[in-house]
């Protein structure tokens, strides 16, 4: 990879990972609610879940959707139906001192294996490997996948320390309630445009 290419891919990368989606406001809204040592293996899955992703979407997974194009709207449906689900519990989230006995932040493998519903992650992963490994061969793939894995754990950082830092002003019951229910419509929001 040229570095003039290395340098687009890392561009694309910071953008389409730093910019609002559903991944980073729900770190945020983890941030808020668990703050950033309990929200670890939520930010793990999601840094390391996405590039996990780009491997087998280039090296193959791509071509499903050019064979069977029904199985885009399927997957579009399952990542809406999923999105809907995870903005109704956000949204009726019980304030922390009700719910500390079961409310916990998502796992490293449940933000991981979120990714593959995540329309936004989808079109990143798609866009990348179109754009900067179009020959679909592994060093490119690994390049797409590495840089994504470095910058996400920069800009996902970032969201979590952004919840984390309104925490304090969210220490009362009904100003958290309306941020997670703020949040919960910001995230059908972030999805809305990605839908077809």
């Amino acid at each position: 990879m040229t570095q003039d290419l290395f340098l687009a891919l890392a561009l694309f990368c910071f953008v389409t990972v730093a910019s609002p989606g559903p991944n980073n406001l729900m770190l945020m809204t983890s941030g808020a609610n668990f703050g950033f040592r309990r929200t670890l293996p939520h930010l793990a899955g999601v840094v390391w879940g996405l590039p996990v992703m780009i491997l087998p979407v280039g090296l193959g997974v791509m071509q499903v959707f050019t064979l069977w194009p029904w199985t885009q709207d399927v997957l579009s449906t399952l990542c809406l139906a999923n999105l809907l689900w995870l903005a109704w519990k956000i949204a009726h989230a019980a304030p922390p001192a009700r719910a500390e006995a079961t409310a916990r932040p998502l796992s490293l493998w449940q933000a991981a294996g979120f990714q593959w519903v995540n329309p936004k992650a989808w079109t990143m992963a798609l866009g990348a490997i179109t754009l900067y490994a179009a020959a679909r061969d592994l060093p490119s793939i690994l390049w797409v996948a590495g840089t994504y894995a470095g910058i996400g754990t920069l800009t996902c950082s970032a969201w979590v320390l952004m919840g984390t830092g309104i925490r304090r002003l969210l220490a009362r019951p009904e100003r958290l309630r309306w941020f997670n229910r703020a949040m919960a419509v910001l995230l059908v929001a972030s999805v809305l445009p990605m839908m077809r």
